[in-house]
């Protein structure tokens, strides 16, 4: 290889952090251009691709400890713009990149069953733009790029929620409902960065940490923290502050519905971790008691409350949405445990829990084509006609249930571990309580599919290959999870560390800065 072939590779390899965003970003626009229904789909699966591989570059150079810095137009923070990555947001880029690349072959049937053909260009076009909103609030280093992102991601979420119009007008409603309680919770997060900037004159991450260290107790801060945290908290749909989730996910299109259970509201979830530990610092947590007394009580609410709810619905997609507020329960949990394995579970469920509900979710949606709904008495017995998907339901309720040899299981296993570092042997109880509502609610799945006569309404043929596929390479990953945690378990613990350490455990353990 030539000098100048190895420099023009190397140059590329260090702009990684910048196309990670750019070419999905691209991508969006470029299918609008084109306006064509053929070419939508093909250019928003080889961005997503694209996107994957260079996540899976990037982690690979953060797993072991240090990060990334890198300084878009060269001008360095805190006057320029930063991408950081670290572990902790290398771990949820390479969540999001993989459940793109996963779901968009199974949304090439499930968009063409549940949405317009004429509508089919701009759904590809708003996926990539929440797709690239998604990745830029986890990567970037700088405080208002996270809220710029986070409109991006949301505005074009709003959109493809309202696409589920076409077979449900309560998708409407949904994606109002959606739009009003996100609006909201990103008008409290710019505040919140509004009373930082006042108080520090910086939005750099890794600048608002140093400074606000400096100035010590300060009302105009903790004023900021509030908002901040509150802010994200409705993005991440955290108890009681979750009732735009379960009709967003309800009514919206399955491809969407996946897409955002899987990654939407971890990314929010990262940006509560990066702003309580890498801005605010633990010792800054600490002193106000948050984490102990406020997100501790209600995620082990949103544990026992949703898991309820979740018992009781007769809807597959309905009770799979109130899990999930049940399952940010557990990773907000971990969070209010302020100990490295507490944020170590919260990590890993983080990841774990987004590759399950994916494979869940799609099972879902292979139903939906079949049967045309999700109601239990009109999916029964569809898993003895539709083998693969409901053997799909089956894995991944396991997982959902925690069992041992599921990636569901390694998130608990570790957050039992968190609670009794604590000395918390109740805590340890309660999630095992909760987890045993788990097996209730899926278990009631498992018997609609299995042990009642076959709905004679439905399609009784399994759902094609675009959809069985994608499906078993979700549901494979929660066994294959459970059994090898060298990347999860790894990324996770080497992301707690640091996000104990704050921002000088971060400075000591730098590794490379690209410009």
């Amino acid at each position: 290889m030539s000098a100048e072939v190895q420099n023009t590779a190397l140059s590329l390899y260090e702009q990684l952090p910048v196309l990670q965003i750019m070419i999905p970003f691209l991508a969006g626009p470029l299918i609008v251009l084109f306006g064509s229904r053929a070419l939508a789909w093909p250019m928003a699966f080889a961005a997503s691709i694209a996107a994957l591989v260079i996540a899976v570059l990037l982690l690979l150079q953060v797993i072991d400890g240090g990060f990334i810095s890198y300084h878009l137009g060269g001008w360095a923070p805190p006057i320029g713009i930063e991408y950081r990555i670290d572990a902790a947001n290398a771990l949820v880029l390479v969540l999001i990149a993989l459940i793109a690349v996963v779901v968009l072959p199974f949304a090439k049937v499930s968009v063409a069953a549940e949405i317009p053909r004429r509508h089919h260009a701009l759904f590809y076009a708003m996926f990539m733009l929440c797709f690239t909103g998604l990745m830029g609030v986890v990567i970037t280093g700088d405080a208002f790029n996270v809220f710029v992102f986070l409109e991006i991601s949301s505005l074009s979420t709003y959109v493809l929620v309202a696409k589920g119009a076409s077979k449900d007008k309560r998708a409407l409603s949904a994606a109002y409902d959606y739009l009003i309680m996100g609006t909201i919770g990103a008008t409290f997060f710019v505040i919140g960065l509004g009373f930082l900037y006042m108080a520090t004159g910086t939005l750099n991450m890794a600048d608002l940490a140093d400074r606000i260290a400096l100035l010590g107790p300060n009302r105009t801060v903790q004023a900021g923290f509030a908002f901040i945290v509150i802010g994200m908290a409705l993005k991440a749909a955290m108890f009681p502050l979750h009732h735009w989730l379960p009709n967003a996910y309800n009514y919206a299109p399955s491809a969407v519905t996946v897409f955002l259970a899987a990654t939407a509201t971890k990314a929010a979830v990262y940006v509560i971790l990066r702003f309580m530990f890498s801005v605010f610092q633990p010792e800054f947590v600490a002193d106000s008691g948050i984490a102990t007394y406020i997100i501790g009580p209600l995620a082990v609410l949103a544990m026992f409350v949703a898991s309820f709810i979740a018992v009781f619905q007769n809807n597959f997609k309905r009770m799979l949405a109130y899990s999930s507020i049940a399952q940010i329960g557990y990773m907000l949990l971990g969070i209010s445990f302020f100990n490295h394995n507490g944020l170590t579970a919260t990590m890993v469920h983080l990841f774990n829990h987004g590759i399950t509900k994916a494979a869940l979710f799609m099972a879902v949606g292979a139903l939906v084509l079949r049967t045309g709904t999700t109601f239990y008495d009109r999916i029964a017995g569809m898993g003895r006609v539709m083998p693969f998907t409901g053997a799909a339901v089956v894995v991944a309720g396991l997982s959902l249930i925690g069992v041992p040899g599921t990636a569901g299981f390694i998130s608990k296993w570790v957050l039992v571990q968190a609670a009794f570092d604590n000395g918390l042997w109740w805590m340890a109880l309660a999630i095992m309580a909760s987890s045993l509502l788990a097996v209730i609610y899926v278990w009631r799945v498992v018997e609609a599919l299995y042990l009642q006569a076959p709905n004679p309404d439905a399609v009784h043929k399994e759902a094609p290959l675009m959809m069985i596929v994608p499906i078993w390479i979700m549901a494979g990953a929660t066994v294959w999870f459970g059994f090898d945690t060298s990347l999860t378990l790894g990324a996770a613990e080497t992301a707690a560390t640091a996000l104990l350490n704050g921002s000088s455990g971060m400075a000591e353990i730098a590794t490379s800065a690209l410009h």
